[in-house]
């Protein structure tokens, strides 16, 4: 049977097929869509931070790591892998090194070794994976509990919200127009607006921008835009082209310092996962951390995030708006997944599409900002008063107590030799690094990681 009842009593699809071509096609469209804003934000922000990451090339590989995710999960599991947020604090840590060799570097060469740190958290993905294999799952998860986890996820979004404030002060009735959309699509959106209040905060602030341009008050730039570029030229604007000539100039680079600012942050992303994929698994009524298999789906998400990254695009991560189109369309199918992915690919040919972005008010960028990294931060919360982590306990206070301060206190990181070796860790990694440590140091770590606080029955995990 292709159609069955979920728990609601509703009817849902598994396969695609029986609804016709042009409705799947339709179905790719709407998944693309959920994905989008917040899968080209990614290098929107960074660029904001002085580092060049190309936004045709991080659509590519959300593409291209999507297809390879399903290859590696047995075209089961009906994820869409984009642009993953936890790594701007790590981007921003990367732009603002200047010391060592950091110190007379171009913002180029840092985005390249920025990128080959995240090659080593995308490698870490596929230790896990190996680990859980080899050992079991509950295994692994009793040394990292949320009192860990959630910390660290807080922190990510604290860190960023300064240049959120940066941005956002450029143009502050911009910004408010900004968040008021996300608001307003998010909380009484119906159907499609529901699903993409990112995308329609930046894409309803633009159309007043441009409406401000047209009446005489400067909010975007287009003067980067000639007839000539449009039509022809050496670098045309319209149509589309490859630009793989970029790549040689991205290929990622390996530094001590580089791995130690990027690769912490997947603890937290890793966790972030694992969490996407029982949510997903609730959603469609299977047990995708049994089959295909948690090892698996660890490997497609590490190894995507580890070729994004080592062509110069950004970390890759399993994305809940996608979560969140299943719900909607009650169409389990992958492959209209799949036809996102497509679509992302096609899409990242296009320079008229990465010149658009570009022009994007920096006070728009801001009020989005506001939301999506404050919900980093709750999320963090969220995975602490979930699991019901026991702050009455001495224990699970000190090691978030000294997680909170080693995150927040060392704003400049920390920077030492060792040799001939400048080795700077961000005050994510330190952070990381303290929490881990306090964990398996103190006594008491009674977290069992697939046992709800009230049962034995919960997919998160008692503690």
């Amino acid at each position: 049977m292709n159609e069955k009842k979920n728990v609601m009593g509703q009817g849902v699809v598994r396969d695609a097929r029986q609804l016709g071509i042009p409705k799947m096609l339709i179905l790719g469209l709407q998944h693309m869509f959920a994905m989008f804003g917040a899968t080209v934000l990614v290098p929107i922000l960074v660029q904001g931070y002085g580092l060049p990451l190309n936004i045709q090339t991080t659509l590519l590989f959300a593409g291209i790591g999507t297809l390879f995710f399903h290859c590696c999960t047995k075209m089961k599991v009906p994820a869409f892998l984009g642009s993953s947020f936890a790594f701007l604090g790590g981007f921003a840590a990367m732009a603002n090194m200047d010391s060592g060799a950091y110190a007379t570097m171009e913002a180029s060469e840092k985005l390249q070794y920025a990128c080959g740190g995240i090659v080593v958290a995308g490698l870490l993905y596929v230790v896990l994976a190996a680990i859980i294999k080899l050992v079991g799952v509950h295994k692994v998860m009793h040394f990292l509990p949320p009192v860990v986890t959630g910390p660290i996820i807080i922190l990510i979004g604290l860190n960023l919200a300064p240049s959120a404030v940066s941005n956002a002060s450029t143009c502050w009735w911009l910004a408010i127009v900004s968040i008021a959309v996300i608001i307003v699509a998010n909380i009484w959106g119906k159907g499609m607006i529901k699903i993409v209040p990112i995308l329609l905060g930046v894409v309803i602030p633009y159309l007043v921008a441009l409406v401000c341009n047209f009446a005489g008050m400067a909010m975007i730039d287009f003067s980067g835009l000639s007839v000539q570029g449009l039509f022809g030229g050496a670098t045309p604007i319209l149509g589309f082209q490859p630009f793989v000539t970029d790549f040689g100039g991205n290929i990622a680079k390996f530094d001590v310092s580089g791995i130690l600012v990027m690769a912490p942050i997947a603890i937290a992303t890793m966790m972030e996962h694992i969490g996407d994929i029982s949510a997903i698994s609730a959603t469609v009524g299977e047990n995708y951390i049994e089959d295909p298999g948690l090892h698996r789906t660890l490997i497609g998400d590490g190894v995507a995030t580890s070729l994004s990254a080592m062509f110069g695009g950004p970390a890759n991560t399993t994305y809940g708006e996608n979560t969140g189109v299943l719900v909607l369309s009650r169409v389990y199918d992958p492959k209209v997944v799949r036809l996102a992915a497509v679509y992302a690919i096609i899409l990242s040919f296009s320079p008229a599409f990465a010149y658009i972005i570009n022009t994007i008010p920096a006070a728009i960028i801001g009020g989005v900002s506001f939301i999506l990294y404050g919900m980093i931060s709750a999320i963090g919360v969220r995975n602490v008063v979930e699991n019901q982590v026991d702050f009455t306990n001495s224990r699970n206070l000190i090691i978030a107590a000294v997680i909170l301060v080693c995150g927040l206190g060392f704003s400049s990181g920390l920077t030492f030799q060792v040799g001939s070796a400048s080795i700077t860790l961000t005050s994510l990694a330190i952070a990381a690094i303290a929490g881990i440590a306090l964990n398996a140091i103190l006594p008491g770590n009674d977290f069992h990681f697939g046992k709800s606080a009230n049962d034995d029955t919960g997919s998160l995990g008692k503690y």
